[in-house]
Formats: structure tokens, C-alpha cells, sequence
């Protein structure tokens, strides 16, 4: 029996026992309380509160903006909405960055607030005094290496990272160093499918990606764009199971004609 189905509540050690029996590990994103309902009850692994919140719920071009308190925000609802999901909660940009003093203060903020079971943040050897001082207070880390869009300003892009050997070298080595501090997991984010995998097969703890081939140990995609309410965001490693922007259009013009039209309510519909 596989160890999705035998578990009542995912934690860090269940992700680990389903990498070591070579069992995928799947996480998706959610920011609200009825969503992440559904996705925990649809029996999802890792529920991720993501600072992909400050696009597809705040409307901002990157993920920049969104505060700690909005994260807080974003964790309490969906924490309360979750029983059995591992959840995790991005420590958003400009609290944890050249201060590893901000970084606990942060996460503490974040396990006490949102009573979240982790938390994740962005970067490799540059955060590695973060990463310790926050794994030093009980909190588990997940690491999170390659496209980093808290860093889009520096890239200027979105495109895939780790092509050329250097930066193929350092994602590796900083993968090790997160590995080594301590970090219960990684999310590699748009990188070749190659180095995907040879992250996942040299690093002991789950490698978990988003564009970043098969060959690591799970998948995470944002909830937004995987069913299709967000229309105009279609990279190669995204798949849409779902339309939801036309069914929820159709339901509104539905909604819309009703009222004009005096059909809703009728006399079953009133007191």
C-alpha cells in the first residue's frame, strides 16, 4: 500500500518515506480557506501558501509586493481549512534576505500565527545563515533553488535557468548546502529536466519541481493556473486540467440573464 493512502496527516518524515519507496510526492498551491478545503479533501500532499498569492489574489506583476502580515493572512485561512496536507508557507520578499535575525523573527511569526507546519523561502548559499537560524528554533525549511522570482529584478527574466554549466554547478552545490543545513525538502523551479533529476537522485531529501522534468520526486503547480481561471500565463511545464475561467463566465452571463429577465428568483426561490 502506498504511503499517501496509509497516512492520516502528511509531515516532513512522510515525505521523506515516500521518496525512499520512490513514491511521487504531489503539492499544489492554495490562499484561501474554500479552496484549500477542496484540495486538502481531494487528497492532495503538500498544500503550499505561496507568494504567488501577490499575483493571482492581489493582481501584482510579481511576487515582490505581498507583506509577512498578508502571508499570515493567506496561512491562517488555509491552515483552517486543512486535516490531513502538509502545509507550507513562503516567507515573502525582504524578510529573510541579509538578516538572519529578520528571518527567524519572520518564520516565528509564521508558525505561531498561521499554525502552518513550515515554512519556504528562495536561494541557496546566500541564505544559508537564514536557513540555520531558523532550522535552530524547530522550524522545518523548504528550500527552493533555480528560477527564483523574488529575484526576477536581478534575472530581468523568466526564462529557464541552470542552462550553462556554471549556474548548473551552483544550483548542485547550493542544493547540498540546504541538504546539509538541514531542510526537509527542495522546489526547483523551471530547469532542465537533466539537472532536475540529478538533483533528485544525489540529495537524500525530496526534490519536488515545477518545470523542471520528471525525473524529480514531485510535481507543484499553482491552483490558479493548473484549473484554468488564469488565462494569460502558459508556460511549457503547465498543464490545465481544468477551464474554469469560461465555466465561471458562463455562470455569471447565466446569472446575469436571470436576474434582467425576472427568472430569478421564482416562487420556490423566496420566503
Amino acid at each position: 500500500m502506498s504511503v499517501h493512502k496509509e497516512v492520516k496527516r502528511v509531515t516532513t518524515h512522510v515525505l521523506s518515506e515516500m521518496k525512499l519507496r520512490g513514491e511521487k510526492i504531489s503539492m499544489l498551491t492554495a490562499y484561501d480557506y474554500s479552496m484549500a478545503r477542496l484540495v486538502d479533501e481531494a487528497g492532495i500532499d503538500v498544500i503550499l501558501v505561496g507568494d504567488s498569492a501577490s499575483n493571482v489574489m492581489a493582481g501584482n506583476e510579481t511576487t515582490l509586493p505581498i507583506t509577512l502580515d498578508q502571508m499570515i493572512y493567506h496561512g491562517k485561512s488555509v491552515v483552517k481549512a486543512v486535516n490531513r496536507a502538509l502545509v507550507v508557507v513562503d516567507l515573502p520578499f525582504g524578510t529573510y534576505q541579509g538578516d538572519s535575525k529578520e528571518a527567524l523573527i519572520s518564520s516565528i511569526r509564521i508558525m505561531k500565527e498561521t499554525h502552518a507546519d513550515a515554512v519556504k523561502m528562495e536561494g541557496g548559499k546566500e541564505v544559508i545563515q537564514s536557513v540555520e537560524r531558523i532550522l535552530s528554533a524547530g522550524i522545518p525549511v523548504m528550500g527552493h533553488l533555480g528560477l527564483m522570482p523574488q529575484s526576477i529584478h536581478k534575472y530581468g527574466t523568466y526564462t529557464v535557468r541552470a542552462k550553462q554549466d556554471a549556474e548548473a554547478e551552483k544550483l548542485i552545490e547550493d542544493a547540498r548546502l540546504l541538504e546539509e543545513a538541514g531542510c526537509f525538502a527542495i522546489v526547483l523551479e523551471k530547469i532542465p529536466a537533466a539537472l532536475g533529476e540529478r538533483v533528485a537522485k544525489e540529495l537524500k531529501i525530496p526534490v519536488i519541481g515545477i518545470g523542471a522534468g520528471g525525473g524529480v520526486d514531485g510535481q507543484v503547480l499553482v491552483i490558479h493556473d493548473m484549473l484554468g481561471i488564469t488565462q494569460e500565463f502558459s508556460p511549457r511545464f503547465l498543464r490545465r486540467y481544468h477551464n474554469l475561467a469560461t465555466e465561471i463566465k458562463g455562470a455569471v452571463g447565466n446569472y446575469i440573464q436571470d436576474v434582467k429577465s425576472q427568472d430569478f428568483p421564482n416562487d420556490k426561490e423566496q420566503y
